[in-house]
Formats: structure tokens, sequence, C-alpha cells
């Protein structure tokens, strides 16, 4: 019964976004309503993660807009093919993994750019705007805007921040109830009611045709296939992107843990079966998920549950559909466009050294001012470059010392005694993009772990805004499950970056000590408080392990009789 309520609930959410994805990718309504029935249904059944929604989302709107503009509707359909066998490759070669290797900042990069460009082509709808063509460009748009600016609608501007206040309200107040579903239905009530001079689906597309979508084979232009290898890369990559990074988001929901591989096969069938129905490229849907799983989905029956309420939707209600009005889904969109623009992570990436912050720049008004594909080229590039000075700056040659020796004994961990309610795991080498999910490995045995966990750091050579954001992640994580994290023994490139980033509000200032002795030392201090929380017992009673990034030695491995290095 959770699934069945949980699937309807997100299917009348997917229902506005789906209709105004398409119509700012420059496609008709419909074409976003079968994507997100036969993507959604697809993605669900043979999908990787329970509780993943599948279907349209904005990441794709920018490339969309320009296939569409450059090679018209039968150029999508073949690069929304392509893109799907593209999938299909990587998840059946098992480089699905391979998507954790695009950086932060990158990534975050086109995330700001994607959100600028979806938020600039719903001002014409919004404000309800004469002009006859908006520019593909977003420079060459905005003027546009602003010259034809005086030409708003009052009516359409009404409607449409009506539209935008509801669903703000509904966020801020009643987070149960899709703000989107109520903003679409007062919209179109109003609409109808007063019979308002607004432009609508109807007065633009003639509405959308009822019953179920047919399968229609697009037309193969050879010519075509080298033009569109390109597109149907960032296709594919933005498709994985956004599956695993929303698989990733249900994870952490539901506890679960989904197969990044299986995942990308099931978006490969998906995006090669939508196109074949006259729908657009389908990938995981945040927003959409977090929906599902916060209205009690606990199987993919609630995704499949979507997509057929979706069809039932098409199929008896489609007439009136032609009454909605386009300033709702303006407004719907504008928000959708700021959630998906992980704002709140530009002050994170500011704190960053000045190459990261460079690359992420760079990405983004690439993004805007060019293209996805040549701003995703430019920033991986300069984030390689990046990674190859971070790791040369981290290689140093030094003399042993009697005091660089007598210094180190504070960091060896023989003869400390352990006690059980501590464990021990340690980082070695570069904790780049790239080794970010090493730290699944202690994730993964959290219910099982002493109340006290020490993350030893000392040979953690070299972080980035990647690895520190997978580091807070897993401070958040550690915490949310009462137990203490204690994190010792950062050489100077990391303990900067930490200091910059205000890591010690993850962890508690006293929490980042300078050794691993100091750490044992904290440990004793903090015991008192977390034992009430976790009684002594079996589970975790045990002598602790230093496991990370598959090295499994003992404490009392020969390595750590090596000549211990100078914090």
């Amino acid at each position: 019964m959770s699934d069945l309520l949980a699937g309807i609930t997100v299917g009348f959410v997917a229902l506005p976004l789906a209709m105004a994805f398409a119509i700012a990718s420059g496609v008709p309504p419909q074409a976003g309503l079968y994507c997100a029935i036969v993507a959604g249904f697809v993605i669900s059944a043979l999908g990787g993660s329970s509780t993943q929604i599948g279907g349209p989302t904005g990441a794709f709107v920018v490339v969309v807009f320009g296939i569409i503009a450059k090679y018209g509707a039968d150029g999508l359909f073949m690069c929304t093919l392509m893109a799907g066998v593209l999938l299909l490759i990587l998840g059946g070669t098992g480089l699905g993994t391979a998507v954790k290797f695009i950086p932060r900042p990158v990534v975050v990069g086109f995330t700001n750019g994607i959100a600028v460009i979806i938020a600039s082509t719903q001002i014409k709808d919004f404000f309800g705007l004469r002009i006859d063509k908006v520019p593909g460009e977003f420079a060459p748009r905005v003027m546009a805007l602003a010259r034809n600016f005086s030409s708003f609608s009052p009516v359409a501007t009404t409607l449409g921040a009506g539209a935008l206040l509801v669903i703000i309200l509904c966020i801020l107040f009643v987070k149960r109830v899709p703000g989107y579903i109520v903003a679409l239905f007062l919209g179109t009530a109003a609409v109808v009611l007063f019979r308002l001079p607004v432009e609508t689906i109807g007065t633009r597309f003639g509405g959308i045709p009822s019953g179920l979508p047919t399968l229609r084979v697009p037309q193969f232009r050879m010519d075509l296939l080298q033009p569109l290898m390109s597109p149907a890369i960032t296709v594919a990559m933005l498709g994985a992107i956004e599956s695993l990074m929303s698989a990733v988001v249900s994870d952490r929901m539901t506890g679960d843990k989904h197969n990044p591989n299986v995942e990308l096969l099931a978006q490969g069938v998906a995006n090669i079966l939508s196109p074949l129905f006259g729908g657009l490229p389908a990938t995981g849907a945040i927003a959409r998920t977090a929906t599902n799983i916060r209205s009690g989905a606990k199987t993919p029956v609630a995704g499949m549950i979507h997509a057929l309420t979706l069809v039932v939707i098409v199929v008896f209600a489609a007439p009136l559909a032609r009454f909605i009005p386009l300033a709702v889904l303006a407004a719907i969109l504008l928000v959708v466009a700021y959630n998906m623009g992980e704002w709140r992570e530009i002050p994170e990436l500011l704190k960053l050294s000045a190459f990261e912050i460079g690359t992420w720049l760079v990405t983004f008004l690439l993004t805007v001012f060019a293209d996805l594909t040549n701003a995703v080229e430019a920033g991986m590039i300069l984030a390689a470059l990046t990674f190859i000075r971070k790791v040369t700056q981290t290689t140093t040659v030094s003399e042993v010392t009697e005091e660089y020796i007598r210094e180190g004994h504070a960091h060896i961990l023989q003869h400390k005694e352990i006690p059980s309610y501590v464990t021990i795991f340690r980082i070695h080498g570069p904790f780049l993009f790239g080794a970010s999910d090493k730290l699944d490995v202690v994730l993964s045995r959290l219910p099982d772990l002493p109340p006290i966990i020490i993350l030893r750091l000392r040979n953690m050579t070299a972080i980035d805004s990647t690895g520190l954001q997978a580091l807070q992640t897993f401070a958040d994580r550690v915490h949310r499950s009462g137990r203490e994290l204690i994190l010792c023994g950062a050489r100077e490139q990391p303990a900067r970056r930490m200091r910059d980033a205000e890591f010690h509000q993850h962890v508690g200032e006293h929490n980042i000590c300078q050794s691993v002795a100091d750490a044992l030392d904290r440990a004793r201090t903090l015991w008192p408080v977390a034992a009430k929380r976790h009684p002594v017992g079996t589970t975790w009673g045990r002598r602790s392990t230093d496991i990370l990034a598959g090295d499994a030695r003992t404490l009392t491995d020969s390595a750590e009789h090596e000549v211990p290095e100078k914090f």
C-alpha cells in the first residue's frame, strides 16, 4: 500500500515537471510525458536502485534545445538512441564507477550554468512577453528579453508570481503537499473559471493527444552520426552523472545500496526505448526520487506505479491539459532551476584553492556562454592539471634526523593501548576525486562499529574539494549514527584545506588532533558520554582493525615499523 500511495503521489508531481521540461527543451509537452512513462517504468523495473524515479530532467534541457535547433526532432531521437547505447556500454563493461572521476568543481560548475540557462528560458512565459522567437544563445536571449520587457502581460505575471508563491509556501510550511501540483491545479482553475487571456498549452501546442504513446522509429541519417557523436556523449555522461547522484541520494535516505552498473544498464535501455515512443532523454530525477521516498516508497513497484499513473492521466485527462497556463509551468521551472543549481556549494568552493575556484568558474561560464560539451571538456582538463599539481606538491625529500624520529613516536601505533570502545581506520595516499568513495568501506560496517571512531590521516598526502566533501559527508553520517569521530595526524596540505573549509564544524574543534596519541587521549575523555549512548556489547567489543582503501594489514604489520614521518 505504501508503494501504491508513493507511486501515485510522485506521478502527479512528475506531471507538470515532464511537460515543463519538454516545453523548455523546444518540443511539445507530450514528449516529456512519454519519456516519464516509458523511461520511468523501465528505470524502476530494471534499475540498480530500489526507489529511483526516472524521467526527463533539467540537466538535459540545454543540450536537447541545442540539438533540436540544429538537427530537428529526428536528430534528437538519433542522439538519444546513441546515448542509450553508450550507457549500455558503460554499465556492461563496469565503467559506471568511472563517473566518480568527475570532480566536484566541474559538477557544480555545469550544474550552476544549466540552472541559469533554464531560468533565462522561462522569463518570456513567466512575464508573458511578446517575442516571436527567443534566441538560442544566452547573451542574445538576455538582450532580446530586455528589449521586449515592456510588452509583459500583467495577467500572466500575476499568474506566474502567484504560482511561484504557492510553491514556495508549500515547500516552507506544508512539505508533504506537492507545491507543483497545487500551483498547477489553482493556475489552471483560474484560467478556466475567469477565462484569463494568457498563453496555454492549448494555444501554443493545440493540447496533448489522448491515448498511449505509439511506436515511432526515427529516420536514421548516416550523415548525422558523426556530428551527433559529441552531443550523444554529453547526454550519456549527463545521464550517468545525474542517475548515479540521484541513486546516492536515495541510498542516504533509505540506508540501501545501489548497483551503479545495473543502474546504467537500465538507463541505457530506457534511453533506447524513450525516443522510439517520441520521448526525451531520461535519467534519474533527484527531486522526484526524494518525493518518492518521503511518500513511503520501499520497492521499485512505486516507480512503476508512477509511470502507470501518468498513463491514466494521459489517456483520460489529456483534453484538460490544454488549459494549463505556460506562466505556471514557467514558475515551476524557475523553482526547479533554483533547486538544481547547488548554490549552497558556491561559498564552500570559494574556500578552496585558486585552481579549483578557476575550474568551477571556467566550467560555469562556458556552460552559460558556449555549450555544455566544451564546458565539461575544459573543466576536466583543468581538473586534471590541478590533480597533477597537487600530487607533485606532496612529493618531498627530507633528511632523517634524531629529532625527526623522536617527533614521529607520537604518530606510530606500536605499544599504544587501543580500548575496545575505539576503532581506528587510516587513509593511505592522496584522497582526491576518484578515490572519495573509499570511505564506503567504513560506512558499510557502521552499525557494528564501536562508539568512537578514529580516522588516522598521517599517510594521506593530499586532499581536494571532492575528497573534502566526502570526508564531510562521512563525518555527518558517523554523527547521525550516534558515534563520535576523531581525526588525527593530518599533514600540511590536508590540514590547511580542512582548516580553510572550517571542517571542525562537522566533527568539533577538539576532535581534530595532532597525533594518534592525542586522539586516544581524546577518546578516553569522550568515552563516559559515548558509553551512555552505546553500552559495551559484543558486536564491537573487539580489538580494532586498521583497514581502508583495500589495505587490510593489521596494526602490527611491518609497514608500521618504518621510520616515522614528521607531521
